[in-house]
């Protein structure tokens, strides 16, 4: 579990909460409560103590420098204990973040280097039959046709994640239109 100050940058993908809910219903214990579907660009990010203003405006920023794209969310990706749907559309942003601040290994190197962008839907579930279940639940729901909006970056306190800054996607572009 992570301790409070850990920070993360995510996108919300709020029109992914059914599918968090579909999972829920079947075991509320495979969804971590009081988080929203998202996809994590950077986890961890710099422990809240450390955080700067050039990494606050690294990461307003690199927001700014990707367009709001569309998502298409069809495919599910399941391993022992993890059920998760790719968002292959947000890899170049997770893989910007991931440049910007090399010295941060996502996740703490878990899943390699470069792990996929995704929305993770269940975690905790050692029971094949559990899995296929949440498999079948998310599914009945897929294809999802949504956008990501905007950069959050989030810091873990007592109470749970809080938003600490929120960075539009695309803002650079949208205020030279102008």
């Amino acid at each position: 579990m992570p301790e409070p100050g850990t920070t993360a940058v995510v996108i919300l993908v709020p029109d992914a909460d059914p599918l968090l809910e579909a999972a829920r219903r079947i075991d509320p214990d495979l969804v971590r409560h009081g988080v929203p579907a998202h996809v994590s660009l950077l986890y961890p990010f710099v422990p809240e103590p450390a955080l700067t203003d050039q990494d606050e405006d690294g990461v307003r920023s690199l927001a700014a420098s990707f367009p709001a794209p569309d998502l298409l969310l069809e495919d599910i990706v399941t391993a022992p204990g993890f059920v998760a749907v790719p968002v292959p559309e947000l890899q170049p942003v997770v893989d910007a973040f991931h440049a910007r601040w090399p010295g941060l290994r996502p996740y703490g190197g878990r899943f390699g280097a470069r792990p996929a962008a995704h929305v993770t839907v269940a975690t905790g579930a050692d029971d094949p039959a559990t899995l296929a279940r949440v498999r079948t639940a998310v599914g009945s729901l897929l294809p999802l046709r949504t956008r990501a909006a905007a950069v959050r970056l989030v810091v873990l306190t007592e109470g749970g994640w809080r938003p600490r800054l929120t960075a539009p996607l695309g803002a650079r572009a949208a205020s030279q239109e102008v």
